[in-house]
């Protein structure tokens, strides 16, 4: 009785694989039919939109581009899932009377100019005392540039290579 249930198992395995792949040549038929990539080749694929990619809820390639162009600054926050960096005060060696902070926020998961934010603070030294001085608005467009092109920069190396 145990040998016939053993046959009987066997027999339904060898029936199921025989299936898949009939199955598996089918779909291969209907990929190259819609002119997709083997299925056994589409891992292998780069992801060029990042959103995928990592496991951090914002775009990879924004958050490596903000976090390398904010390294001049020691860094006071950074949340990748939530895609918040800020930094700490930093004040140029060159000019110690005025110090900057600035935060980027990475809003989407895609590589696009309207998924960062970049806010930027301005002290200048008077009397001994930190006065909050304005940042001009081409500064902070100069910030969100270089990270954009960064962002794009690594992409670009990533579907290359």
């Amino acid at each position: 009785m145990a040998r016939l249930s053993t046959f009987g198992l066997v027999a339904a395995c060898a029936v199921m694989l025989a299936g898949c792949q009939s199955f598996n040549s089918f779909s291969r038929d209907v990929d190259r039919a819609l002119g997709l990539a083997p299925r056994e080749d589409r891992g292998k694929q780069a992801d060029i939109a990042a959103s995928q990619v990592t496991t951090i809820g914002v775009n990879a390639y924004l958050w490596r581009a903000a976090v390398e162009t904010l390294a001049f600054a020691p860094l006071a926050q950074s949340d990748s899932n939530g895609g918040v960096l800020a930094t700490d005060w930093y004040a140029n060696p060159q000019n110690p009377n005025e110090r900057v902070k600035v935060s980027v926020a990475i809003l989407d998961r895609d590589l696009r100019a309207d998924a960062l934010r970049v806010n930027a603070a301005r002290q200048v030294m008077q009397n001994g005392q930190w006065i909050e001085a304005p940042v001009t608005a081409a500064t902070v467009q100069r910030l969100e540039e270089i990270i954009l092109t960064r962002a794009r920069d690594l992409r670009r190396a990533a579907s290359i290579g």
